[in-house]
């Protein structure tokens, strides 16, 4: 049996951890909820261009290269994951999905690549040795646009330029705040505009509907990128707050198991002087 030194130990430094887990928790839970506003506040910006978008492409025979599917020789994979752990299953369930994809589809490197958000995505990738062609990390708490902007547009570029036939995104999408699903969407070619394209009557376009839809299309498709980077944002916070308060909990049952075993063993510890005390009573009578 450990000594009374040893338990007590535990217990104090089993308290130091749980006050540093429960301070998480609350961190955790602030920037989650700053996070799902940045996601809901985006989804108005997004629904309108998605209609725009719509509206023109229903109305116009553009053949553009964004609406048409072609021949699939690569697919693109943007997988969107955080720079740390300590957020439970957040980051395993997005990269399993994506290396079970993979190897269903797969039998080449030469026929996939990855574009990686997020430190955890980018090295597991390099453990597996699967090919990655652009990567970001650092990416803030709360992200602006002009944050990923960069990769967004050059991830659209590689669609534009033929590098890639396909776009897929991998991310955790934010249910509430215990549930987060993993969500996988084909991005490029665009093919689930709706049918937004009845209210065409309510736009008039200048200089032409094709030269907006050559900058819009673009812009929409990038758009969406970001707004999944917000979506899996608030989805790691939340998984964040639910993996600290987990701990927590944790370390309070183990506090409670230590301390009834702190008395157990002090309680022996008492019984044992008594009864040395009564046999030494004993023998000098």
């Amino acid at each position: 049996m450990a000594s009374l030194r040893d338990i007590k130990g535990r217990i104090d430094s089993t308290k130091k951890t749980k006050k540093i887990t429960s301070a998480m928790e609350m961190v955790s839970a602030s920037k989650m909820s700053k996070a799902e506003q940045n996601a809901k506040n985006f989804v108005p910006y997004s629904e309108k261009i998605q209609e725009v978008v719509a509206s023109i492409a229903s109305t116009t025979d553009s053949g553009h290269p964004m609406l048409t599917e072609r021949e699939v020789k690569k697919v693109g994979y943007l997988i969107i994951t955080a720079d740390k752990g300590l957020v439970g299953a957040y980051n395993s369930n997005v990269l399993k999905k994506v290396y079970k994809t993979i190897q269903e589809r797969h039998s080449s490197k030469d026929e996939y690549t990855i574009i990686a958000i997020g430190r955890m995505g980018y090295e597991f990738c390099k453990k597996m040795d699967l090919p990655v062609s652009k990567s970001i990390t650092g990416v803030a708490d709360q992200p602006e646009f002009a944050d990923i902007k960069e990769l967004a547009s050059e991830t659209v570029q590689m669609y534009t330029d033929e590098e890639i036939d396909e776009l897929h995104i991998f991310y955790n999408h934010y249910v509430s705040a215990i549930s987060q699903q993993v969500t996988s969407n084909q991005l490029l070619p665009i093919m689930d505009l709706g049918n937004e394209g009845s209210s065409q009557s309510q736009y008039e376009y200048e200089p032409s509907e094709q030269t907006i839809l050559e900058v819009l299309l673009p812009q929409y498709a990038e758009s969406l990128i970001y707004g999944a980077l917000l979506d899996g944002k608030a989805s790691e916070h939340a998984a964040s707050m639910t993996a600290m308060r987990s701990a927590t909990d944790n370390a309070k049952e183990l506090i409670d198991d230590l301390t009834l075993s702190y008395n157990r063993a002090r309680q022996a510890a008492i019984t044992q002087e008594i009864t040395e005390i009564t046999g030494g009573v004993a023998a000098l009578e």
